[in-house]
Formats: structure tokens, C-alpha cells, sequence
């Protein structure tokens, strides 16, 4: 009976449950560990979406990789925080500050005084924005009540823009590979873009 009951489970719905839980854990590690790349999963699971029959599946990966993306940065914030009022540091602090160079850590300083937790939503947008930013509001004491509620507009954005190119993607091509190949490739240049274009002026000036 279970047998037979499980070989009328449609695919899809068995696709959806394995790659929906994936999604949202991968991207929650990539938000810790900031090696993942959570822009590339985004995109290729709305190219999968954009193949599907559910219409309702670009929306829950919109969901997925939103919420997914806040409970990785506020965990991140959180051990941060904690790394800040302690007096060894820890861990989570070291690698945060690794990752966040003393130019780009003075920029986000700087726009954080202007513009305040609005400076979340563009340091999510930018590639190697994140970490910069969220070190300057760790320097800055600020609770996080507030960088929640600035990390909201952030996230949803991220997730908007890393979807739509999974959109892009899979519209244009028949088969799903092909769209998540095309959508992989466009997120790897819009964040190795950056990078290379400080260098190619630095090599200039």
C-alpha cells in the first residue's frame, strides 16, 4: 500500500520537497559562512521554478531564499554582537572582519553615517558589500532590533534581483539546464565585476 500510494506522488511535488528545504538551507549557510554562493542558487532555483506548472513556485522561492537570507544575516549580527562584548573576540567576529578590508570597511562607515540601516539594502545588492557594512554596524553598537528591520528591504531585494535573473534564464531557453547555466554565469560576472574593475583602475592610476 505505501508502495503504491508513493508512485502516485507526482514528481514535481518530490522535486519541490527536496529543493525548497535545500534552498533555504544552503542560503542560510551562505549567509554565515559568506563562501556559498546563495545568488547562484537563487537564480537557478527560479529557473527550476519558471519550468514548473505550480504558478505559485517563483513565489515560495522568492519566499525561501528571502526569509532564509534575514535568519542567516541576524544569526551572523547576533555572533557578532557577541564576539564585540567579549573580551577575546570570537570566531565569527575574526571572520567577519577578515572578510571586510579597511577601504571598503571605511566606505561603509561612511555610508552608514549618511544614510543610516537604508545602507543594508544597497550592501546587499552590491557583491562584497555585506560583510563591510554589517561590521560597520557592529562598530557602531547598533542593536539588533534595528539592523533586523533594516535587513527586512534588504533581503527581499536580494532576492528579488538574484530571481529575476533566474527568470531571464529559464525564459529564454527550453530546457531548465540551460537556463540555470546561463543564470549561474550571469550572477558569477555581476560579482567578480566589482573586483575586477577596482583592479584594472588601481593597475591605471
Amino acid at each position: 500500500m505505501i508502495l503504491a500510494a508513493a508512485t502516485q506522488v507526482p514528481p514535481e511535488s518530490t522535486q519541490q520537497a527536496v529543493t525548497y528545504p535545500s534552498l533555504f538551507l544552503l542560503v542560510v549557510i551562505g549567509a554565515l559562512v559568506p563562501v556559498v554562493p546563495t545568488g547562484a542558487l537563487v537564480s537557478s532555483a527560479a529557473v527550476v521554478a519558471v519550468h514548473q506548472t505550480s504558478p505559485f513556485s517563483l513565489l515560495v522561492v522568492f519566499g525561501v531564499a528571502a526569509f532564509a537570507a534575514f535568519l542567516g544575516d541576524v544569526a551572523l549580527y547576533w555572533l557578532g554582537q557577541r564576539g564585540m562584548r567579549s573580551k577575546n573576540g570570537s570566531r565569527w567576529l575574526a571572520a567577519i572582519r577578515d572578510r571586510a578590508p579597511e577601504e571598503r570597511l571605511a566606505q561603509a562607515q561612511e555610508k552608514l553615517k549618511d544614510h543610516g540601516v537604508m545602507v543594508l539594502v544597497l550592501s546587499r545588492l552590491v557583491p562584497a558589500g555585506r560583510i563591510p557594512v554589517m561590521l560597520a554596524c557592529l562598530m557602531a553598537q547598533m542593536p539588533l532590533r534595528r539592523f533586523a528591520r533594516g535587513d527586512v528591504p534588504a533581503c527581499l531585494a536580494w532576492a528579488v534581483t538574484y530571481q529575476l535573473i533566474g527568470i531571464l534564464g529559464g525564459s529564454l531557453f527550453r530546457e531548465p539546464w540551460e537556463g540555470v547555466a546561463v543564470a549561474v554565469a550571469l550572477t558569477v560576472v555581476i560579482s567578480v565585476a566589482p573586483a575586477v574593475w577596482r583592479r584594472v583602475r588601481h593597475t591605471a592610476a
